[in-house]
Protein backbone atom coordinates (compact mmCIF):
# COMPACT_ATOMS: atom_id res chain seq x y z
CA UNK A 1 0.00 0.00 0.00
CA UNK A 2 1.25 3.74 -0.44
CA UNK A 3 2.93 5.26 2.56
CA UNK A 4 1.03 8.49 3.55
CA UNK A 5 2.18 10.68 6.51
CA UNK A 6 -0.27 10.18 9.00
CA UNK A 7 0.66 13.32 11.08
CA UNK A 8 -0.39 15.52 8.45
CA UNK A 9 -2.78 18.58 7.84
CA UNK A 10 -6.05 16.82 6.55
CA UNK A 11 -6.45 17.83 3.02
CA UNK A 12 -9.20 18.71 0.92
CA UNK A 13 -9.47 18.21 -2.83
CA UNK A 14 -12.11 19.26 -5.53
CA UNK A 15 -12.61 17.41 -8.47
CA UNK A 16 -9.81 19.95 -10.06
CA UNK A 17 -6.88 18.70 -7.83
CA UNK A 18 -8.30 15.41 -8.42
CA UNK A 19 -7.93 15.40 -11.91
CA UNK A 20 -4.25 16.98 -11.96
CA UNK A 21 -3.22 14.04 -9.53
CA UNK A 22 -5.53 10.97 -11.34
CA UNK A 23 -2.78 10.00 -14.39
CA UNK A 24 0.12 9.34 -11.23
CA UNK A 25 -2.03 6.89 -9.26
CA UNK A 26 -1.08 3.21 -9.58
CA UNK A 27 -4.95 1.75 -10.35
CA UNK A 28 -4.16 -1.44 -11.43
CA UNK A 29 -1.05 -2.00 -8.63
CA UNK A 30 -3.03 -0.53 -5.67
CA UNK A 31 -6.51 -2.64 -6.60
CA UNK A 32 -4.82 -5.90 -6.83
CA UNK A 33 -2.51 -5.03 -3.64
CA UNK A 34 -6.46 -3.87 -2.48
CA UNK A 35 -7.89 -7.81 -2.94
CA UNK A 36 -4.98 -9.40 -1.90
CA UNK A 37 -4.87 -7.70 1.24
CA UNK A 38 -8.61 -8.62 1.47
CA UNK A 39 -8.10 -12.86 0.75
CA UNK A 40 -5.47 -12.83 3.54
CA UNK A 41 -7.92 -10.80 6.07
CA UNK A 42 -5.64 -7.43 6.48
CA UNK A 43 -8.97 -5.70 5.10
CA UNK A 44 -12.64 -5.53 5.80
CA UNK A 45 -15.43 -4.77 3.55
CA UNK A 46 -18.76 -3.69 5.70
CA UNK A 47 -21.90 -4.44 3.05
CA UNK A 48 -23.38 -1.60 1.98
CA UNK A 49 -25.59 1.21 3.35
CA UNK A 50 -28.58 2.59 1.39
CA UNK A 51 -30.40 5.66 2.81
CA UNK A 52 -34.06 6.65 1.44
CA UNK A 53 -34.65 10.20 1.12
CA UNK A 54 -38.03 11.13 2.00
CA UNK A 55 -40.98 11.66 -0.34
CA UNK A 56 -38.88 9.99 -3.07
CA UNK A 57 -36.03 12.50 -3.19
CA UNK A 58 -33.39 9.75 -4.15
CA UNK A 59 -31.41 7.86 -1.45
CA UNK A 60 -27.51 8.02 -1.07
CA UNK A 61 -25.15 5.45 -0.40
CA UNK A 62 -22.44 4.57 1.74
CA UNK A 63 -19.46 2.74 1.28
CA UNK A 64 -17.07 1.84 3.76
CA UNK A 65 -13.86 0.16 4.44
CA UNK A 66 -10.45 -0.75 6.26
CA UNK A 67 -7.23 -1.61 5.12
CA UNK A 68 -5.04 -2.32 7.96
CA UNK A 69 -1.67 -2.50 5.90
CA UNK A 70 -2.17 1.35 5.19
CA UNK A 71 -3.32 2.11 9.09
CA UNK A 72 -6.55 3.66 7.21
CA UNK A 73 -10.26 3.53 7.49
CA UNK A 74 -13.29 5.80 5.88
CA UNK A 75 -16.34 6.02 3.44
CA UNK A 76 -17.32 7.01 0.72
CA UNK A 77 -21.27 8.99 0.29
CA UNK A 78 -22.75 8.78 -2.66
CA UNK A 79 -26.12 10.40 -2.91
CA UNK A 80 -28.79 10.00 -5.69
CA UNK A 81 -30.88 13.52 -5.93
CA UNK A 82 -34.10 12.83 -8.03
CA UNK A 83 -35.19 16.45 -9.98
CA UNK A 84 -37.36 17.14 -12.51
CA UNK A 85 -34.60 15.92 -15.20
CA UNK A 86 -31.49 14.36 -14.55
CA UNK A 87 -30.79 12.95 -11.30
CA UNK A 88 -27.74 14.23 -9.55
CA UNK A 89 -25.30 12.12 -8.77
CA UNK A 90 -22.36 13.02 -6.67
CA UNK A 91 -19.75 11.04 -4.11
CA UNK A 92 -17.36 12.57 -1.64
CA UNK A 93 -14.76 10.22 0.11
CA UNK A 94 -13.26 10.80 3.34
CA UNK A 95 -10.45 8.81 4.60
CA UNK A 96 -9.29 8.92 8.32
CA UNK A 97 -5.96 7.30 10.49
CA UNK A 98 -5.82 4.28 12.04
CA UNK A 99 -3.39 5.65 13.86
CA UNK A 100 -4.57 8.50 15.51
CA UNK A 101 -7.91 9.03 14.62
CA UNK A 102 -7.58 11.96 12.64
CA UNK A 103 -9.41 12.85 9.46
CA UNK A 104 -6.17 12.74 6.11
CA UNK A 105 -8.11 13.62 3.23
CA UNK A 106 -12.25 14.67 1.95
CA UNK A 107 -12.11 14.30 -1.69
CA UNK A 108 -14.27 14.55 -4.77
CA UNK A 109 -14.80 11.30 -5.39
CA UNK A 110 -16.35 11.45 -8.75
CA UNK A 111 -13.48 10.97 -11.13
CA UNK A 112 -12.15 8.47 -8.71
CA UNK A 113 -15.29 6.44 -8.46
CA UNK A 114 -15.19 6.27 -12.42
CA UNK A 115 -11.45 5.09 -12.45
CA UNK A 116 -11.96 2.63 -9.89
CA UNK A 117 -14.57 1.08 -11.35
CA UNK A 118 -12.87 0.73 -14.49
CA UNK A 119 -10.20 -0.26 -12.95
CA UNK A 120 -11.90 -3.25 -11.43
CA UNK A 121 -13.60 -3.90 -14.87
CA UNK A 122 -10.55 -4.48 -15.84
CA UNK A 123 -9.05 -6.54 -13.16
CA UNK A 124 -11.74 -8.76 -13.85
CA UNK A 125 -11.03 -8.93 -17.42
CA UNK A 126 -7.63 -9.52 -17.15
CA UNK A 127 -8.28 -12.13 -14.56
CA UNK A 128 -10.95 -14.01 -16.36
CA UNK A 129 -11.57 -13.29 -20.22
CA UNK A 130 -10.01 -15.89 -22.85
CA UNK A 131 -6.13 -15.05 -23.36
CA UNK A 132 -6.78 -15.55 -26.86
CA UNK A 133 -9.76 -12.98 -26.75
CA UNK A 134 -10.23 -10.47 -30.15
CA UNK A 135 -13.54 -8.82 -29.81
CA UNK A 136 -14.06 -6.50 -27.21
CA UNK A 137 -17.61 -4.93 -27.06
CA UNK A 138 -19.04 -2.08 -25.08
CA UNK A 139 -22.60 -0.87 -24.60
CA UNK A 140 -22.94 2.87 -22.65
CA UNK A 141 -20.64 4.62 -24.11
CA UNK A 142 -20.66 7.81 -21.36
CA UNK A 143 -17.42 8.79 -19.03
CA UNK A 144 -17.62 5.10 -17.61
CA UNK A 145 -17.92 3.52 -20.76
CA UNK A 146 -14.65 5.86 -22.36
CA UNK A 147 -12.98 4.96 -19.17
CA UNK A 148 -13.41 1.08 -19.28
CA UNK A 149 -12.32 1.31 -23.07
CA UNK A 150 -9.21 2.88 -21.89
CA UNK A 151 -8.41 0.25 -19.65
CA UNK A 152 -9.01 -2.88 -20.83
CA UNK A 153 -8.16 -2.42 -24.21
CA UNK A 154 -4.31 -2.77 -23.17
CA UNK A 155 -5.20 -6.26 -21.81
CA UNK A 156 -5.28 -8.15 -24.76
CA UNK A 157 -4.77 -8.08 -28.62
CA UNK A 158 -8.21 -7.78 -29.94
CA UNK A 159 -9.09 -6.97 -33.47
CA UNK A 160 -12.59 -5.70 -33.17
CA UNK A 161 -13.78 -3.39 -30.81
CA UNK A 162 -17.46 -2.65 -31.28
CA UNK A 163 -19.62 0.09 -29.26
CA UNK A 164 -23.42 0.71 -29.19
CA UNK A 165 -25.66 3.17 -27.31
CA UNK A 166 -29.05 3.95 -28.19
CA UNK A 167 -28.31 7.70 -29.42
CA UNK A 168 -24.77 7.10 -30.35
CA UNK A 169 -25.80 6.63 -34.38
CA UNK A 170 -26.86 10.83 -34.09
CA UNK A 171 -24.10 12.20 -32.08
CA UNK A 172 -20.79 12.40 -34.31
CA UNK A 173 -18.72 14.35 -31.58
CA UNK A 174 -18.95 11.66 -29.46
CA UNK A 175 -18.23 8.82 -32.12
CA UNK A 176 -14.98 11.32 -32.92
CA UNK A 177 -14.53 11.16 -29.02
CA UNK A 178 -14.17 7.48 -29.11
CA UNK A 179 -12.42 6.76 -32.31
CA UNK A 180 -9.83 9.04 -30.40
CA UNK A 181 -9.28 6.33 -27.91
CA UNK A 182 -8.72 3.99 -30.43
CA UNK A 183 -9.07 3.78 -34.53
CA UNK A 184 -10.28 0.36 -34.16
CA UNK A 185 -13.53 1.30 -32.80
CA UNK A 186 -16.73 0.54 -34.94
CA UNK A 187 -20.02 1.90 -34.04
CA UNK A 188 -22.54 -0.95 -33.82
CA UNK A 189 -26.33 -0.36 -35.53
CA UNK A 190 -27.93 -2.15 -32.35
CA UNK A 191 -26.85 -4.52 -29.12
CA UNK A 192 -27.22 -7.39 -30.98
CA UNK A 193 -24.92 -6.41 -33.94
CA UNK A 194 -22.37 -4.94 -31.05
CA UNK A 195 -22.25 -8.51 -29.02
CA UNK A 196 -22.18 -10.64 -32.41
CA UNK A 197 -18.97 -13.11 -32.05
CA UNK A 198 -17.71 -11.51 -28.93
CA UNK A 199 -15.53 -12.73 -26.30
CA UNK A 200 -16.19 -9.69 -23.83
CA UNK A 201 -19.28 -7.88 -23.36
CA UNK A 202 -18.80 -4.63 -20.92
CA UNK A 203 -22.12 -3.25 -20.15
CA UNK A 204 -21.72 0.73 -18.78
CA UNK A 205 -25.05 1.81 -18.94
CA UNK A 206 -27.48 3.74 -16.41
CA UNK A 207 -30.26 1.52 -17.10
CA UNK A 208 -32.35 0.72 -14.02
CA UNK A 209 -33.13 -2.58 -16.59
CA UNK A 210 -31.35 -5.11 -18.30
CA UNK A 211 -30.11 -4.04 -21.94
CA UNK A 212 -28.56 -7.27 -22.92
CA UNK A 213 -30.20 -10.97 -23.70
CA UNK A 214 -28.11 -13.68 -22.72
CA UNK A 215 -29.83 -16.17 -24.49
CA UNK A 216 -29.18 -14.52 -27.95
CA UNK A 217 -25.50 -14.05 -27.63
CA UNK A 218 -24.14 -15.97 -30.28
CA UNK A 219 -21.13 -17.78 -28.29
CA UNK A 220 -20.28 -17.49 -24.23
CA UNK A 221 -18.52 -14.74 -23.30
CA UNK A 222 -17.42 -12.17 -20.45
CA UNK A 223 -20.15 -10.63 -19.72
CA UNK A 224 -19.15 -7.53 -17.36
CA UNK A 225 -21.83 -5.39 -15.47
CA UNK A 226 -21.31 -1.64 -13.22
CA UNK A 227 -25.17 -1.01 -13.40
CA UNK A 228 -26.08 2.11 -11.82
CA UNK A 229 -27.10 2.89 -7.92
CA UNK A 230 -30.82 3.31 -8.69
CA UNK A 231 -32.59 0.89 -6.26
CA UNK A 232 -32.45 -2.77 -7.34
CA UNK A 233 -30.99 -1.66 -10.91
CA UNK A 234 -29.80 -4.64 -13.10
CA UNK A 235 -28.30 -5.32 -17.06
CA UNK A 236 -29.43 -8.67 -17.36
CA UNK A 237 -32.28 -10.24 -16.42
CA UNK A 238 -32.58 -11.83 -12.82
CA UNK A 239 -33.42 -15.63 -13.93
CA UNK A 240 -30.68 -15.66 -16.65
CA UNK A 241 -27.79 -15.71 -13.62
CA UNK A 242 -28.65 -19.36 -13.34
CA UNK A 243 -27.25 -19.86 -17.18
CA UNK A 244 -24.14 -18.31 -16.32
CA UNK A 245 -21.20 -19.06 -14.39
CA UNK A 246 -20.95 -15.84 -11.84
CA UNK A 247 -18.74 -14.07 -10.50
CA UNK A 248 -18.36 -10.71 -8.47
CA UNK A 249 -16.07 -7.95 -7.01
CA UNK A 250 -16.80 -9.25 -3.27
CA UNK A 251 -19.21 -12.74 -2.72
CA UNK A 252 -19.90 -11.10 0.92
CA UNK A 253 -21.47 -7.88 -0.10
CA UNK A 254 -22.36 -7.77 -3.83
CA UNK A 255 -25.26 -10.28 -3.36
CA UNK A 256 -26.95 -7.97 -1.28
CA UNK A 257 -26.29 -4.69 -3.14
CA UNK A 258 -26.71 -6.12 -6.71
CA UNK A 259 -29.88 -5.42 -8.30
CA UNK A 260 -30.37 -8.89 -10.49
CA UNK A 261 -28.66 -11.08 -7.57
CA UNK A 262 -31.37 -9.85 -5.13
CA UNK A 263 -34.64 -10.66 -7.09
CA UNK A 264 -33.04 -13.52 -8.66
CA UNK A 265 -32.76 -14.83 -5.02
CA UNK A 266 -36.20 -13.31 -4.39
CA UNK A 267 -37.38 -15.29 -7.54
CA UNK A 268 -36.02 -18.55 -6.34
CA UNK A 269 -34.26 -18.33 -9.88
CA UNK A 270 -30.57 -18.56 -8.18
CA UNK A 271 -28.57 -18.42 -5.03
CA UNK A 272 -25.36 -17.14 -3.89
CA UNK A 273 -23.53 -20.04 -3.07
CA UNK A 274 -23.75 -19.98 -6.64
CA UNK A 275 -21.22 -17.06 -7.02
CA UNK A 276 -18.11 -19.02 -8.27
CA UNK A 277 -15.30 -16.56 -7.13
CA UNK A 278 -14.63 -13.14 -6.45
CA UNK A 279 -11.61 -11.10 -6.90
CA UNK A 280 -9.89 -11.25 -4.25
CA UNK A 281 -10.59 -15.59 -4.78
CA UNK A 282 -9.41 -15.07 -8.40
CA UNK A 283 -6.09 -13.09 -7.23
CA UNK A 284 -5.50 -15.14 -4.54
CA UNK A 285 -5.74 -18.51 -6.77
CA UNK A 286 -8.46 -19.64 -4.80
CA UNK A 287 -11.27 -20.67 -7.15
CA UNK A 288 -11.88 -21.88 -10.52
CA UNK A 289 -11.35 -20.02 -14.09
CA UNK A 290 -14.01 -20.29 -16.60
CA UNK A 291 -13.80 -22.98 -19.06
CA UNK A 292 -16.28 -20.92 -21.58
CA UNK A 293 -18.94 -24.06 -21.59
CA UNK A 294 -21.63 -21.08 -20.90
CA UNK A 295 -21.26 -17.02 -20.45
CA UNK A 296 -19.30 -15.70 -17.59
CA UNK A 297 -20.82 -12.89 -15.90
CA UNK A 298 -19.16 -10.42 -13.82
CA UNK A 299 -20.92 -7.99 -11.59
CA UNK A 300 -19.00 -5.15 -9.79
CA UNK A 301 -21.34 -3.22 -7.25
CA UNK A 302 -18.27 -0.69 -6.42
CA UNK A 303 -16.87 -1.67 -2.89
CA UNK A 304 -15.49 0.80 -0.04
CA UNK A 305 -12.74 -0.19 -0.08
CA UNK A 306 -11.83 0.23 -3.49
CA UNK A 307 -12.78 3.74 -2.64
CA UNK A 308 -10.65 3.83 0.67
CA UNK A 309 -7.61 2.17 -1.42
CA UNK A 310 -7.43 4.55 -4.04
CA UNK A 311 -8.04 7.48 -2.01
CA UNK A 312 -4.88 6.65 0.02
CA UNK A 313 -2.79 6.70 -3.18
CA UNK A 314 -4.22 10.21 -4.01
CA UNK A 315 -3.12 10.94 -0.30
CA UNK A 316 0.24 9.60 -1.08
CA UNK A 317 0.22 11.05 -4.57
CA UNK A 318 -0.63 14.96 -3.09
CA UNK A 319 1.38 14.49 0.02
CA UNK A 320 4.61 13.76 -2.17
CA UNK A 321 3.62 16.66 -3.94
CA UNK A 322 3.70 19.11 -1.05
CA UNK A 323 0.27 19.60 -1.50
Amino acid sequence: MNRIDHHARPLVLDAAQVRHYLPQLPLAETLRALYLSLARQRAVQPPQSLTLFPDGGGDFITYQGVLADAAVFGAKLSPYIVTGGKPVITAWTSLLSMQTGQPLLFCDAGLLTVARTAATTALAVDQLARPDSRHLALIGCGALGQAHLQQVLPLRDWDRVTVYAPTLAGDSALQQQLRAIDARIRIANDSDDCCDGADVIMLCTSSAGPVLDVTRLSRPALITSISTNAPLAHEVAPASLAQMDVYCDDKHSTPDSAGEMVLAERGQHWQRSHIVGDLADLLDQRCARPDYRRPVFFRSIGMGLQDVAIATALLACAQQAGA
